[in-house]
């Protein structure tokens, strides 16, 4: 299960555009049902998509929603003396590597456009520092793109990657709440970026991944991790995967014995 958001709609804003209800396609059910290609069901009444006005007039409202309810809330459950000690997210990450870039340069641009429609600012390219003769890698070389958010830009990304990227992964089951790094930084892959609706399915050619690492200013990966929970992160319960017990692995003698067995058969 994933952790609730505190947020009232699952709808999000993007660089001030204010929500208003929408005919919902012909694949969206219900609540309860689901929709014919497996996707998850927007909650609906007749024939519009309810959104609530006081989260639609907010131009910014996970910002809003972390000034109004998450700060009061992780104050008085840390018990900060100063509400400065209440953490905060500092920048988003976003990067994308790109194999084929020295090769494909129309890919490496279609890449920095379809990156600038999902981020709303235009990433710029990631070059390699030394030279590899192994992997056929020049000092220079240009090997992916990325883009550094913060501000408004950044919330407004982590709004619509929260609730509506997530929601949209195939076989989604929450994220791992085990890949922090120790100083209250969390990293998650997307392997499709067609889950954010600003890039057009049927204009996808290659379909491309990206890394997104949130950096807080939390002192402990559990203050960040409740920190992210307020925010609506959907984080799995009970810990990481379980661990499948390895199968033991053959050595050489074991072969060995068996071929002798055979031999002398």
């Amino acid at each position: 299960m994933a952790c609730p958001s505190i947020l009232p709609a699952a709808s999000s804003s993007f660089h001030g555009q204010l929500l208003r209800p929408v005919a919902p396609p012909p694949s969206v059910v219900r609540a309860g049902r689901r929709s014919a290609n497996g996707g998850m069901s927007v909650r609906a009444s007749g024939a519009v998509v309810l959104v609530e006005k006081s989260a639609a007039e907010k131009t910014q409202r996970l910002k809003a929603a972390y000034l109004e309810k998450i700060v009061p809330l992780l104050k008085d459950e840390f018990s900060y003396a100063n509400i400065q000690q209440v953490p905060k997210i500092e920048k988003v990450v976003v990067n994308c590597g790109i194999g084929e870039a020295a090769q494909n340069a129309k890919g490496l641009d279609a890449a920095m456009n379809d990156m600038a429609l999902i981020t709303g600012q235009r990433p710029i390219k990631t070059r390699a520092r030394v030279s590899l003769a192994q992997f056929k890698i020049r000092e220079g070389q240009p090997l992916g793109i990325a883009v550094t958010l913060r501000g408004n830009v950044m919330y407004s990304f982590l709004d619509r990657l929260i609730n509506l990227g997530f929601p949209r992964t195939r076989d989604f089951q929450g994220l791992n709440p085990n890949s922090f790094d120790g100083y209250g930084n969390y990293s998650v892959g997307i392997q499709d970026q067609s889950v954010f609706p600003e890039i057009r399915f049927d204009a996808i050619g290659k379909p491309r991944g990206m890394d997104v690492c949130i950096t807080t200013t939390a002192t402990t990966d559990q203050e960040a991790q409740r920190l992210l929970a307020l925010m609506g992160m959907p984080f799995r319960e009970g810990g990481g995967s379980a661990a499948l017990p390895r199968k033991k692995k053959l050595r050489k003698h074991h072969f060995d014995s068996k071929s002798k067995g055979r031999s002398r058969r």
